[in-house]
C-alpha cells in the first residue's frame, strides 16, 4: 500500500494504491460522507491480487484531502468526476476501470461521459441513476435519516463518542447478512485516525451540479456492470433495476441479502465480476 497526497485542481486529494502499476487500473470511488477507508483494505489488496493496480482515494472534504468548513458549499459533482480523472492523470493512466459506490456511481457515470476516452468499463455497485428518473424510484429508509439527525449532538472531539457513530451508520444501512460488527469499528477508527475534520463530510449533503449529464446514461458506450443489493435501505433494488434499464447493455448482478454496503460475504462475487468485465 502506497499513500500521495496529490495536488489535482489546484486542491489535495489522498490517494493509496496496491499492486504492481503496470497492471490493469482500477480506481475505486467511495460514495457521499465515506473516506477511502471504507474502501477495505484486504479488499483492495484481493483485488489487486487479481492482477489489478488498483487506487482508491479520500473525496474533499473527507480524511486527508482538502477539507472547508462545515456548512458550506465549494465544488460540485461535476468537480468531483474532475478530481477522478485528475487521479488518474497523477499517476500517468491514460484509461482504466472505474468501480463507484452509491455517489461514486453517479460521480462515474459522469466521468464515462465527460472523459469517454478515459474510461474502460464502469461497474456501478448500490447506485442510482443520475437524472430526473430518481425522483420516481423508492427513497431512503427513514432510519438512515434519522441515524444522519444525530449528527448535531455528536460531540466530533470525542473519539470515544465519534467511533461507534461512524460504525452504527453502517448497521443502517445493511440488509438481512449479519452486521459486521468489528469490522465496522476498526473501519471507523481508521477513518477517525485520519480524519483533518470529520464534521465537514456534511458539505456533501450540499452537493448540486452536474445538469448537463442529466438523464444521459444511454449515451454511455463502454460495458458496465451494475451491482446491487436486493434489500438495499438508502437506494432500494429499483434504483440498480432503473440503471439497468437506463444503460441496456450493462449486466445487473443482485447481491441477494446485501444492504447499501460492501459486505465482506459479498467480496468474492464482486471482485470476480469486476475482474471479468475488466478482462473483456
Amino acid at each position: 500500500m502506497s499513500e500521495q497526497i496529490l495536488k489535482i485542481n489546484k486542491v489535495d486529494i489522498c490517494t493509496e494504491s496496491f499492486g504492481n502499476s503496470q497492471d490493469p487500473a482500477v480506481l475505486l470511488i467511495m460514495g457521499a460522507m465515506s473516506s477511502l477507508d471504507w474502501w477495505d483494505e484486504d479488499f483492495c489488496l484481493h483485488l489487486a491480487d487479481q492482477g489489478r493496480f488498483v487506487i482508491r482515494y479520500d473525496h474533499r472534504d473527507l480524511g486527508r484531502s482538502t477539507i472547508y468548513d462545515p456548512g458550506t458549499s465549494n465544488y460540485t459533482i461535476t468537480d468531483m468526476a474532475d478530481d477522478a480523472a485528475g487521479v488518474l492523470g497523477a499517476y500517468s493512466i491514460e484509461q482504466a476501470h472505474i468501480v463507484g459506490m452509491s455517489l461514486g456511481g453517479m460521480i462515474g457515470q459522469i466521468l464515462a461521459l465527460r472523459y469517454p476516452e478515459r474510461v474502460l468499463t464502469l461497474t456501478l455497485m448500490a447506485s442510482s441513476v443520475f437524472g430526473t428518473e430518481m425522483e420516481k424510484l423508492p427513497p431512503m429508509d427513514q432510519s438512515i435519516l434519522d441515524h444522519h439527525a444525530k449528527s448535531t449532538s455528536i460531540d466530533w472531539a470525542n473519539r470515544e463518542a465519534v467511533i461507534p457513530y461512524l460504525a452504527n451508520g453502517w448497521k443502517t444501512l445493511a440488509g438481512s447478512k449479519p452486521y459486521e460488527q468489528e469490522r465496522m469499528y476498526k473501519l471507523a477508527e481508521r477513518e477517525v485516525d485520519r480524519a483533518k475534520q470529520l464534521p465537514s463530510r456534511f458539505n456533501h449533503a450540499m452537493l448540486q451540479g452536474g445538469d448537463d449529464y442529466f438523464d444521459r446514461m444511454g449515451e454511455i458506450s463502454v460495458p458496465v456492470l451494475i451491482i446491487h443489493g436486493t434489500e438495499d435501505p438508502a437506494l432500494p433494488y429499483e434504483h440498480g433495476l432503473a440503471l439497468a434499464k437506463a444503460i441496456p447493455h450493462a449486466e445487473l448482478v443482485p447481491l441477494d441479502g446485501s444492504g447499501h454496503e460492501i459486505h465482506s460475504e459479498d467480496w468474492d462475487q464482486i471482485i470476480d465480476s469486476v475482474v471479468k468485465l475488466s478482462s473483456l
